[in-house]
């Protein structure tokens, strides 16, 4: 197996998540803003990973594969942590909901493979959108953090609501496309 750079870059983005969580805890003002940036930088890796392999035809088999786990292990432990130190219902009912769907759609995806239907469920353009309003709104929640100067607590609730909207969305057009195919099978 060779390890590519947006391999690098998807493990390296595995490894920021303990660094966020350490940060996330640690007790120095701007302690938010340093977790916040650690997301960003996650978030973007997310992005120049599959930049680069599509425009250096990078792909591999290891890298389809350790892309989406990274995405939703960077996305559920960011809001574990957040539901933790927030625990609002609203917040934990849309946490459970995205990660919720996440794992749902990972197993519908894993199966499909498993029976040669991979292309049936790949990945649409509304999840994109879902996984882009995941980050905006974690990234706000995450700022808001022990922030005392601006309180932005209910903006990044409500993106994260609209996020749990596509992601509800983006799930039901997965199973939709998978349905005559689920059907088949006995």
């Amino acid at each position: 197996m060779t390890i590519t750079i947006p391999t690098i870059l998807t493990l390296f983005r595995i490894a920021l998540l303990p660094v966020m969580v350490v940060v996330y805890y640690l007790p120095f003002r701007g302690a938010n803003i340093a977790a916040a940036l650690v997301f960003v930088a996650a978030a973007v890796t997310d992005w120049a990973d599959g930049w680069i392999a599509r425009r250096w035809n990078m792909g591999s088999a290891f890298g389809a594969f350790l892309d989406p786990v990274a995405d939703k292990l960077m996305v559920a432990v960011t809001l574990f942590l957040l539901v933790q130190d927030n625990p609002t219902p609203l917040l934990a009912i849309t946490s459970a909901v995205i990660v919720g769907r996440e794992i749902s759609i990972s197993a519908l995806r894993e199966w499909m493979a498993e029976i040669g239907q991979r292309a049936t469920v790949r990945v649409a353009m509304i999840g994109k959108v879902k996984t882009a309003m995941q980050i905006v709104a974690i990234v706000v929640l995450l700022y808001q953090h022990d922030s005392e100067e601006l309180r932005l607590f209910r903006v990044g609730e409500s993106l994260l609501v609209l996020a749990a909207i596509l992601t509800i969305w983006s799930g039901l057009q997965y199973v939709l496309a998978a349905w005559p195919i689920l059907r088949e099978q006995k």
